[in-house]
């Protein structure tokens, strides 16, 4: 009885992954989850503005306890890999039901940022990558030291190049994060008409807290308000 149980609710599961509503919903949750992450993260950074021993006492936190944060970036790096794997499909989906292009695009309802997302998604997976390599492990930082978190972010923003990469991938994230938000309720059916403006509020007011936030840590290291003191 155990092993037909099993089979059956592998066979919904696979189902509901089969349909494009059961797409839109992992991404939906998945983009929950990572809007989540991204908040914390934020929150954590900011401490920057509390000052080095601070920020890189909150850096020696998070490596304290090994399992509790390889746990935590296995289950990021599976809702990633959940949330682009369902949107590939959907794009592929959408692109089978219409072989041929329109051969003038005239969106109506359609904002910009909902055009783009298919456009934004890759953008921000490869900032992901570089992000990591930049302030996480340390490949393309130019003077990285695993134990100062401090002197890493603000010898690291300096650069030019970095600094200008921040700036492009938050622009990305804003774009994404204000229809995304909006789109995840609507994609688990929270799309009544009394709602929806207080959710597009709610999509406006994370994306500005959220890319303000992020951005002005950069900025802040670029204007010498923050780690001026750092050679």
């Amino acid at each position: 009885m155990a092993a037909v149980a099993t089979n059956s609710t592998l066979h919904r599961t696979l189902e509901f992954w089969q349909a494009s509503i059961g797409k839109k919903t992992v991404m939906a949750v998945t983009g929950g989850i990572l809007v989540g992450f991204t908040l914390v993260h934020m929150a954590g950074n900011l401490q920057i503005y509390l000052g080095a021993d601070v920020l890189n006492h909150y850096g020696q936190l998070l490596k304290s306890n090994v399992a509790v944060l390889w746990g935590a970036r296995l289950f990021l790096l599976a809702s990633v890999c959940l949330h682009l794997t369902a949107a590939f499909q959907l794009w592929s989906l959408k692109a089978k039901a219409r072989p041929v292009a329109y051969q003038k695009l005239a969106p109506t309802k359609s904002s910009y940022a909902s055009r783009t997302m298919y456009v934004s998604g890759p953008i921000l997976l490869f900032f992901i990558i570089y992000h990591l390599s930049h302030l996480t492990t340390g490949q393309t930082h130019p003077q990285f030291d695993e134990g100062d978190v401090y002197r890493n972010v603000v010898l690291g923003f300096r650069q030019p190049v970095a600094f200008a990469a921040y700036l492009i991938a938050m622009g990305c994230l804003g774009f994404h994060l204000i229809h995304g938000v909006w789109s995840a309720f609507q994609s688990l059916g929270i799309n009544h008409p009394k709602y929806t403006p207080k959710i597009r509020n709610l999509a406006t007011g994370l994306t500005a807290l959220i890319v303000g936030g992020n951005l002005s840590i950069p900025v802040a290291v670029m204007l010498r308000l923050i780690g001026n003191d750092v050679q």
